[in-house]
């Protein structure tokens, strides 16, 4: 066995053996970045599960939240009485809903109320649709309501700045920074409120995002095929080395035809037979073998 197999410790197999442990490192890699990304989908789970559903707190209770972020905070629910500066309204362009692209409505909200009165805070109103004719354009535009208002919101996290220009009145993305020099006063930093209800409730209002989905993703199942994929190598590898073996087989065979013409013994005789010499020196006998052997040590005698 160990001289039929010899040719592995050659240059070349021993090289694409070394291949094969290196495409295992990158699966391996491959494989712990979807578990990453799935370590990330349950913390977002989890952050929906525990901040979604839960009871509204005051603004001024949360307010810490707002100014400095963090990822754990995302979704708490706050509620506050204020104002809306309606006068001082952006959309923000190519925000998904439902499988379609519209607008997200965003308008100052002055806190009127409680310790935090005079803060002023963006929410997000929800999505609205493009209009079919004009799709740089709101299909419907809905006005806040006027006076004071009472408004529940979960908190978000603002957005990072995109290279990307946008028309008059338009964002890019939920950058903060960017609608503080648009409006030209102070808002509350780091985060904004995604609306949930207002009071009174006005006649038209735009569509509620979606609520996350509790959905981890394919993550794990991916990771599992990228190591799989990464041990099939090893599988090739060694299915690759049977068949040269074999052919080594075949090609000492193709050597001894000019001693083994004369007999007009077949190539697949001599192969058998060399086989069954292999399994002699091994020590691996089939029951043929075992036959054949009695039979020679009875004509022996």
């Amino acid at each position: 066995m160990k001289q039929r197999y010899s040719f592995l410790l050659t240059p070349t197999w021993l090289g694409w053996l070394a291949i094969c442990g290196l495409f295992l490192v990158v699966c391996i890699f491959l494989g712990q970045w979807q578990m990453d990304r799935r370590d990330q989908a349950l913390e977002e789970i989890n952050r929906v599960v525990h901040n979604y559903d839960e009871d509204p707190v005051p603004y001024a209770q949360v307010r810490d939240l707002f100014v400095d972020t963090d990822d754990e905070d995302e979704w708490t629910v706050a509620e506050a009485t204020g104002e809306y500066r309606e006068e001082d309204m952006l959309l923000v362009r190519n925000r998904g809903h439902g499988g379609a692209v519209g607008y997200e409505q965003l308008i100052p909200f002055e806190v009127t109320q409680g310790e935090a009165a005079g803060d002023v805070l963006i929410i997000s109103r929800g999505w609205l649709a493009t209009h079919s004719e004009d799709g740089g354009q709101p299909a419907t535009l809905p006005d806040p309501p006027q006076g004071e208002v009472d408004v529940t919101w979960r908190l978000k996290p603002g957005e990072p700045a995109i290279d990307r220009d946008a028309p008059e009145g338009q964002l890019a993305s939920v950058d903060i920074a960017e609608y503080e020099d648009e409006v030209g006063y102070e808002l509350i930093p780091g985060a904004y409120g995604l609306m949930a209800e207002e009071s009174p409730a006005p006649a038209e209002t735009p569509q509620q995002l979606a609520r996350p989905a509790l959905d981890e993703g394919p993550h794990l199942a991916y990771s599992m095929q990228w190591v799989a994929f990464g041990l099939l190598g090893f599988v090739g590898w060694g299915y690759a080395a049977r068949l040269q073996a074999r052919n080594n087989d075949l090609d000492m065979l193709d050597d001894d035809d000019g001693r083994h013409a004369a007999s007009g013994v077949s190539k697949q005789e001599r192969l058998r037979e060399a086989k069954r010499i292999h399994r002699l020196r091994s020590g691996k006998l089939s029951d043929e073998d075992m036959e054949d052997a009695w039979v020679e040590e009875q004509l022996s005698r």
